[in-house]
């Protein structure tokens, strides 16, 4: 039997308890590290995109990766040390604390996915296939066509430069907004026959749900991409994230073949490019 009373035996009692604090303490860290799931938390968009990519992942590097949050603040999953990798529209007002903050490393461009102009399927400005967006809005206003603002923040900045661009036209009563946005607005687009801009994937996802009666009618003007960058979570900042499989699935994403993968990805129903490759190479040579 132990003698707690003596050197030898208080030594062995402390050192016991420091393993049992040290195995308690370091439980949860193996969640993701040791067991080499590569943790992604994205904004609601790529999930179409991204998903069928996880298996290629796998076979290519034996590591897996799983969604573990689609939503509009997958920085604080990251932050939280619930999630590896974040990726997100390089304008979201999260990605420069997220960064600055040193939970995660430098943002690499992955892709792009767009807006487009939608309207009714007899478009009665004539704008289907255009490639200049701009153009696209002046017919809308010679035309007095109906057109619904789309009331969010980055859809009206968009409106605004083509709004400038086709020459800044009057606004009459055909131009509509009741500070609507997304679904709704898509929803109040359908059943005015009017012009919307909206991305493409929320729409080809709501529009067989609520038989909306609009269809992408301009989605060639590159002005329509947006950006989307993946940050790996720093191990330093956040300890315990799976930081070599976060980098090395951000490296996958932006391997030639996955790029191309990403290029010829098409919604069902939509024979229409939505997709952009937006992996860089700058090396110091270029």
């Amino acid at each position: 039997m132990l003698d707690l009373k003596s050197d030898r035996g208080r030594l062995v009692l402390a050192a016991a308890l420091i393993v049992v604090c040290v195995v308690v303490r370091g439980a949860p860290q193996t969640t993701s590290s040791a067991t080499g799931t590569v943790r992604l938390a994205m904004v609601n968009v790529p999930d179409d995109v991204v998903r069928p990519l996880l298996g290629d992942f796998t076979a290519q590097t034996g590591k897996r990766a799983e969604i573990v949050y689609t939503g509009n603040d997958p920085f604080a999953v990251g932050r939280e040390g619930k999630a590896d990798l974040v990726i997100s529209h390089y304008g979201h007002e999260g990605v420069e604390l997220f960064v600055t903050y040193g939970y995660g490393l430098w943002p690499h461009a992955v892709f792009a996915n767009q807006i487009a102009l939608l309207g009714p399927p007899g478009d009665p400005a004539r704008v289907r296939g255009l490639t200049d967006a701009a153009e696209a809005m002046r017919r809308i206003a010679e035309t007095r066509s109906t057109f619904l603002a789309n009331d969010s923040d980055g859809q009206r900045y968009i409106e605004d430069i083509l709004w400038a661009k086709a020459g800044s036209p009057a606004k009459g009563n055909w131009y509509v907004n009741h500070h609507t946005q997304g679904p709704q607005a898509a929803r109040e687009a359908s059943d005015a026959g009017a012009y919307l801009l909206w991305g493409v994937p929320p729409f080809m996802r709501l529009k067989p749900q609520a038989q909306l009666k609009l269809e992408p009618l301009v989605t060639a003007d590159p002005i329509f991409q947006r950006i989307m960058v993946a940050m790996v979570v720093s191990a330093k900042k956040v300890p315990g994230v799976n930081e070599s499989g976060a980098d090395a699935f951000q490296k996958f994403l932006l391997a030639p073949a996955t790029q191309a993968r990403i290029a010829a990805f098409r919604y069902p129903g939509l024979n229409q490019q939505v997709w952009w490759p937006a992996g860089r190479q700058n090396s110091a040579r270029e």
